[in-house]
């Protein structure tokens, strides 16, 4: 046998991609579950679901979503009529693109939410996987500070739904347009030299304060520079801040937002300089939301400002604020607050023939399918202690024996398998109680 022929006969890998998941109807089930609590929460703000392709044009993204991305995070190929593709690796660009396609056509303000897959080639790691689902809260045409207020509360909802305390996260804020002045005046710092900064402090809580230090410092005038910039990045109080900063027209805000948010019973926000959102399309206040539990003390996600993403496509700009919210981050948060929702299998009844009545009970089934009662039917055949296990395994709580006998009565006996009570009951009665249920 040559190598060839080896390698045919060779078992197929029953591993997913590296990065992805596989989703089990357990699995299935419990993400149903969360992207419901979510889409409850989000709707009842007013938002409304869309949704885009998931390839799109290379330049699409090359255009503000950032360099690191696009060259090292993007899954891109030339199609067949040799045009460049990405595999979206977030939506922002794609909605902002659907907006401007219809920019005079839409009602505003524009309440947008949606939760695509999405594909980033990085390296697997707690709360990053290459693929992974995103909710994305976006609100187009509203330039005051209300805007940033509904977006942070919607964040701050989602989390109080599923029951996390505010002392278990706490909610970052900063601004762009306030960092860029103190890089610009206070250390005079060129376009180029600004942005480089900003995508150092983004990496700030990731490297060692000396690697930073070193690295600001190369980019900057000197490394004294890059040191007093750390101490001022290290504030968490805006009136603690030089008078000059403390006192600008970003900060001006910034301190509004704060207060309002406070005032709103949000007591878990603070002002974070370090916050930077490393994504270029931000032009001001950004925030982040950070777990507070020791073993995952990260940021789950965030979002900001980004007014003019819509205004690349040839039309007016719009005020445009939004977040992101990862399924995976998000799964570690509930996980280890052990908020996780516990879903109940989709089936309210499991059905067991007996002596021969599978066709027979086809006609019950059918009167309790038609009540928008979920039933599956055990047709294997096995022995009835067997299928009563398999339904007990399935997680499954009621089980409906049907013979020929209960044919005969239209009385049938339901098992409660957690008690194991079991009574007698007819069609109509079965319908009352799982409408109950």
């Amino acid at each position: 046998m040559n190598e060839s022929d080896d390698s045919r006969t060779k078992p197929l890998s029953t591993q997913p991609y590296k990065g992805a998941r596989d989703f089990y109807p357990q699995e299935k089930r419990l993400q149903k579950a969360v992207f419901g609590t979510i889409r409850q929460v989000v709707e009842s703000y007013g938002y409304e679901e869309y949704d885009a392709p998931i390839l799109e044009p290379l330049e699409l993204f090359l255009a503000k979503t950032g360099e690191e991305i696009v060259s090292q995070q993007t899954y891109t190929f030339t199609d067949r009529g040799d045009r460049q593709v990405v595999i979206r690796p977030e939506m922002t660009p794609s909605v902002s693109r659907m907006v401007a396609a219809k920019r005079q056509e839409l009602v505003y303000p524009l309440r947008w939410y949606s939760l695509p897959v999405n594909w980033r080639y990085e390296r697997p790691q707690r709360g990053r996987l290459r693929e992974f689902w995103q909710l994305n809260v976006d609100l187009f045409g509203v330039a005051g500070l209300s805007a940033e207020q509904e977006i942070i509360e919607v964040a701050d909802a989602i989390l109080q739904k599923f029951g996390a305390s505010r002392s278990s996260y706490l909610i970052k804020l900063n601004s762009r347009q306030l960092v860029e002045s103190v890089l610009n005046s206070q250390f005079g710092l060129n376009a180029q030299q600004t942005h480089d900064v900003i995508k150092l402090i983004d990496r700030l809580h990731k490297i060692s304060q000396a690697d930073f230090l070193a690295h600001a410092g190369q980019i900057m005038s000197s490394e004294q520079e890059a040191a007093d910039l750390h101490k001022l990045l290290t504030c968490h109080q805006i009136n603690d801040l030089p008078t000059r900063i403390s006192e600008s027209e970003a900060a001006g805000r910034l301190k509004t937002l704060l207060a309002t948010l406070q005032a709103a019973g949000i007591a878990n926000v603070e002002f974070d300089m370090s916050v930077m959102r490393g994504l270029d399309y931000y032009t001001d206040i950004v925030f982040e939301v950070f777990d507070a539990d020791p073993q995952n003390n990260r940021s789950m996600f965030g979002g900001g400002r980004y007014d003019g993403l819509v205004g690349l496509f040839g039309v007016e700009p719009i005020p445009t604020i939004g977040f992101g919210m990862g399924d995976v981050t998000l799964q570690n948060f509930l996980e280890s607050h052990q908020l996780l929702p516990q879903p109940q299998p989709e089936v309210d009844l499991w059905l067991i023939p007996l002596d021969g009545a599978k066709d027979g009970a086809q006609k019950l089934v059918r009167q309790l399918r038609q009540a928008d009662i979920r039933v599956s039917v055990d047709i294997s055949e096995r022995k009835v202690d067997k299928q009563t296990k398999a339904a007990h395994k399935k997680g499954h709580r009621w089980v409906l024996f049907v013979g020929p006998q209960e044919l005969v009565q239209a009385k049938f006996t339901l098992k409660d398998l957690e008690s194991g009570d079991e009574e007698k009951l007819t069609a109509q009665e079965l319908i009352s109680r799982f409408r109950q249920v």
